[in-house]
């Protein structure tokens, strides 16, 4: 695997954009990591660890972090973003990226103010085509990968070359891409998976066993595939890595920060206590309510993401979330479309 060698930059050092700079040097490609913090950079340049984030993963030795972006997106052939959805804007309309660049996205939330995939938000702040825009999601828990333990994601473009260049870049022997032309579906269920994740949460938090999770995690599936195929994709995407696959690890992981984030709802913490004592970004909080949105303008009922609106941004108790989730009228488990 990586029999070329790729120039890759990847802008971004949280826990996802640390360890997939790992991945990607252990598929046998240059690896310059962005980050803004200059005690960050010295560490992971002299010591080869993050001081901040999976700080117990030993980087590989070559690994190099710079705080100047040009410096990274330098010749690069492939920019990863590892930001929160929320940076995506700002940071892209400032960064020069090369026209001829393949953009990949790790992020799994939709633009607050747009409403907008974060696909759309590439292609509206740089220069690059709709075929070289991409994005990874699957089962992929950052400190698991870190520890090299086997796993496989998806890969979206609609280009099927560049599809296959971004398989090339992270392929190796504990991370295994599979590709698919469907972004739609794939950023539509890395997005929804926070927010039922979140939910999942709260039900744990209060005590809730194996089958209410489980029944909320499935008719989570369902809202998660309802919204997508409404917006055009593959009804396949969410039996699939990026969909089912990430939806359990993600909610059923005490190592996802969604699902830990609502367990501190569950518990009595207020929203404000949670985003205090959390040093990472909780996707579902920001991408509930345009969720929601997208679900209004194509017609589609989203009860447990309207729930967890209610609990975020209007603080609904999450005992009355259950209570209004189960106090819902009865109706067929599938329409007559199936």
């Amino acid at each position: 695997m990586g029999a070329i060698l790729r120039k890759v930059a990847v802008m971004g050092s949280g826990s996802w954009g640390t360890v997939f700079s790992k991945v990607s040097m252990d598929a046998g490609h240059e690896v310059v990591l962005w980050s803004r913090s200059e005690e960050m950079c010295d560490a992971i340049n002299s010591k080869h660890r993050n001081p901040f984030y999976v700080t117990d993963i030993a980087l590989p030795e070559k690994l190099r972090c710079t705080t100047n972006p040009y410096e990274a997106l330098d010749e690069a052939e492939v920019v990863v973003i590892g930001l929160p959805s929320h940076a995506y804007r700002e940071n892209l309309e400032q960064w020069k990226i090369s026209p001829k660049a393949v953009l990949v996205s790790l992020a799994k939330g939709i633009e607050t103010e747009s409403n907008l995939r974060m696909t759309e938000v590439m292609l509206q702040s740089t220069h690059v085509s709709e075929s070289q825009v991409s994005v990874i999601s699957g089962p992929n828990l950052a400190y698991e990968i870190g520890q090299e333990q086997p796993t496989a994601t998806t890969v979206a473009c609609i280009d099927e070359a560049n599809a296959r260049l971004v398989q090339e870049i992270c392929a190796n022997n504990y991370f295994r891409p599979y590709y698919t032309h469907d972004v739609i579906g794939v950023e539509i269920a890395g997005a929804m998976k926070n927010v039922i994740a979140l939910a999942n949460g709260i039900a744990v938090g209060l005590d809730l066993g194996e089958n209410s999770q489980a029944s909320l995690i499935t008719r989570g599936l369902h809202e998660m595939s309802q919204l997508g195929t409404a917006l055009g994709a593959d009804m396949r995407t969410f039996m699939g890595l990026a969909g089912a696959g990430d939806l359990l690890a993600t909610s059923q992981s005490p190592l996802s920060r969604n699902r830990t984030f609502g367990v501190h709802l569950g518990q009595g913490k207020s929203v404000e206590e949670v985003i205090a004592l959390t040093t990472e970004t909780c996707e579902a909080v920001k991408s509930c309510l345009p969720l929601l949105k997208l679900g209004a303008s194509v017609g589609i009922d989203l009860p447990i993401t309207a729930g967890v609106v209610a609990v975020v941004h209007r603080k609904l108790d999450p005992r009355e979330l259950i209570r209004k989730f189960m106090a819902r009228a009865t109706k067929a488990e599938y329409d007559q479309e199936g």
